[in-house]
């Protein structure tokens, strides 16, 4: 008899998956890779934009990475203990950025990426020292992990160790604050991302979506964009995640949520004329549909827009990049 799988495991399964997708449209998109090159320059330090629950240590390979990390990456042990580092730094940054040290000393930190109501990527950066290593450190550190091998190996592990950048705590939470300041940024202009993702081969998706856009404010179905798009129901949904990183259903909120953020802030429209005029059906639903997605008030997101009044200015020029293509 074949077991199916429940329907909780496989809405963990579609919002794992989901959550993946997310994150790989961020990873290209043109606002992060110009952040990364210019926080690179800037501080001479790594960043990476990961998911949720990496299997591998998410700063192995990556552009000014430390060179004693990856020297250890190259051991199972030092390895091992590297990805429980990450899963405890991980664990403990669900509410905020979180430093903390790993088993050789070395200072690492993550700050959430939260869209809505869910942290859905993690920017992290570190591998440094906050006070300068010394060699009793380093004897304890090897001891630990009982490292083997020739006197020349030993003696690079060692070279690169005391090599590694000594950063003031002061300046090092700056840079944290700045990654924080920018994870905000990021979770902003996310559900824009999102909404602007298409594979450029794809017609099928492009035509979707310009159907959907067209339709909008209509109470469509699935089967009607699928029709449209020429495909069967069962194939459009799994074309259609793997192009944008959502559902059919959450792409249209996503797309109803950024029609009203554009009325609240470019004109006096109230905000449950701008509700209908989306799409949405009842306040209920809408409110609870904007915070979900928007991680706020459609109130409080006006009150910013009169507050700031550059905003609705950024957030124009933030849609650009992600009109262009490049995702």
């Amino acid at each position: 008899m074949v077991s199916l799988p429940s329907p909780s495991n496989t809405g963990a399964r579609r919002d794992n998956e989901d959550a993946r997708l997310i994150v790989a449209h961020l990873q290209r998109s043109e606002i992060f890779q110009l952040y990364q090159q210019a926080f690179g320059a800037a501080t001479g330090l790594p960043l990476v934009l990961r998911g949720p629950g990496s299997f591998q240590p998410p700063l192995h390979g990556a552009k000014r990475s430390n060179p004693f990390c990856e020297l250890m990456a190259q051991r199972n042990r030092s390895c091992a203990a590297c990805l429980q580092f990450q899963q405890r730094v991980e664990n403990a940054a669900t509410q905020g950025a979180k430093t903390s040290e790993c088993y050789a000393g070395l200072s690492e930190s993550v700050v959430p990426v939260q869209v809505g109501e869910r942290v859905v990527a993690y920017l992290q950066t570190g591998q440094i020292f906050l006070q300068p290593p010394t060699k009793e450190r380093f004897k304890q550190v090897m001891a630990e992990l009982e490292v083997s091998g020739t006197a020349v190996e030993m003696r690079e592990i060692e070279l690169a160790y005391f090599r590694t950048r000594v950063v003031t705590r002061n300046v090092y939470d700056s840079t944290i604050r700045l990654l924080g300041l920018f994870a905000q940024h990021l979770a902003i202009v996310s559900n824009r991302l999102i909404v602007a993702a298409a594979e450029a081969d794809l017609p099928a998706i492009m035509k979707a979506r310009a159907f959907i856009t067209e339709h909008q404010t209509e109470d469509i179905r699935l089967i009607d964009v699928a029709h449209a798009a020429n495909m069967s129901a069962f194939y459009f949904c799994k074309l259609f995640r793997r192009a944008t990183g959502c559902t059919f259903t959450t792409y249209l909120a996503r797309l109803r949520i950024e029609t009203v953020k554009q009325m609240l802030g470019e004109n006096n429209t109230r905000v449950c004329e701008a509700a209908y005029a989306a799409g949405f059906k009842s306040l209920s639903q809408f409110n609870r549909v904007f915070r979900r997605i928007a991680g706020e008030s459609p109130s409080h997101f006006r009150r910013r827009q009169r507050f700031d009044p550059q905003a609705l200015v950024r957030s124009q020029r933030s849609r650009r990049p992600a009109s262009s293509g490049v995702m």
